[in-house]
């Protein structure tokens, strides 16, 4: 299966019901999972089989079109305000997800008056063109962001921002997924980004899918790495960017920031401008969502790895600060985080 060309998430053939790649079960088993009820929808996003921000933006969009599909007429605009707010509430920190579902809203808003089954073909339709915008897009971060780097460049990736995580090329991977395409050779260094590990089990396998010869390292070798000139760049997605472009990402990011400050390493976001936010002043306003502790203590091991009963602080996401952010690319170009 060619990953440079697949769609996490898209409509059934037959469009009453959206497919999506579980990638829980990745890297060792494929398997496509078809949802049309609601709390199946909302336990995709919650319980990480459908990741990546710009990917639950396109998910979410698609899911309030087929809800629509098995929603009365006359409830139509209840029922859906209803499923968005439910949707909405799954994770609260990739802006994405929030973004998509004030599109389709406001789609229903402009539409009411219309026969239903034309308010549900222009739901259709709105989720079509987030999930295409969100292809043109990824295509040009990744060309942006490529001519950042050179032919036998070192490049530290944190977290999954590929084609998995998106569409296509994908946001953060995209220039190294891109480089692929185009036979430049790079060298990828990624770190397995605990404790759901979407560096080794994702962004690994996409990177030898399209080519290339990744080197997995812990998320805490990252500074040594760097310390041995191994390193040029370092290249992250984004789940939200504030107004003064301060950058909510996988946690660990912001520790990956701080040691390519020290060791003088370009630090690079690339995210679509859907992910700034510009109701969020700083990384402060941007709620972190907090996960269970098992998923530190128990997941991906056969048994526990710490005492029974033991406390957890398990925060999905921490805060880069703008000021260790050398450059933020976008699909409009490369900007300083003062210039978004």
């Amino acid at each position: 299966m060619e990953y440079l060309d697949t769609d996490p998430v898209r409509l059934s053939p037959d469009g009453k019901a959206v497919v999506y790649i579980d990638q829980r079960l990745l890297p060792h088993k494929t398997e496509h999972i078809s949802v049309y009820k609601a709390e199946d929808m909302y336990n995709a996003i919650k319980t990480l089989a459908v990741r990546g921000a710009p990917c639950i933006g396109i998910f979410a969009a698609y899911c309030v079109y087929v809800i629509s599909l098995y929603t009365a007429d006359p409830a139509l605009d209840s029922e859906l305000e209803s499923f968005c707010a439910y949707l909405d509430s799954s994770r609260p920190t990739a802006v994405n997800l929030s973004y998509a579902l004030f599109e389709m809203k406001k789609v229903l808003s402009e539409s009411r008056g219309l026969p239903a089954e034309i308010r549900r073909e222009r739901l259709r339709r709105r989720a079509q063109e987030i999930h295409q915008s969100d292809i043109d897009s990824c295509e040009r971060i990744a060309g942006f962001g490529l001519s950042l780097l050179k032919a036998g460049d070192g490049v530290i990736t944190h977290c999954n921002a590929g084609a998995l995580a998106t569409s296509r090329l994908g946001t953060g991977l995209g220039p190294l997924l891109l480089a692929a395409r185009k036979g430049i050779e790079l060298h990828p260094y990624v770190d397995e980004t605990r404790p759901l590990l979407q560096g080794a089990r994702l962004t690994a396998f996409e990177l030898k899918q399209a080519g290339l010869e990744p080197t997995l390292i812990c998320d805490n070798m990252a500074a040594y790495v760097m310390s041995q000139g191994l390193v040029d760049a370092v290249m992250i997605g984004a789940d939200r960017i504030a107004a003064n472009g301060d950058t909510a990402n996988k946690i660990g990011s912001s520790q990956l920031a701080i040691a390519a400050k020290y060791y003088g390493v370009p630090f690079y976001v690339l995210a679509p401008t859907s992910t700034v936010d510009k109701s969020c002043k700083t990384g402060r306003d941007i709620k972190i969502e907090l996960r269970e502790g098992d998923e530190i203590k128990k997941m991906f091991f056969e048994a526990p790895t710490a005492p029974e009963g033991v406390k957890c602080l398990n925060p999905a996401f921490d805060i880069t600060d703008h000021t260790l952010i050398t450059k933020i690319i976008t699909e409009n170009g490369i900007f300083s985080p003062k210039e978004l």
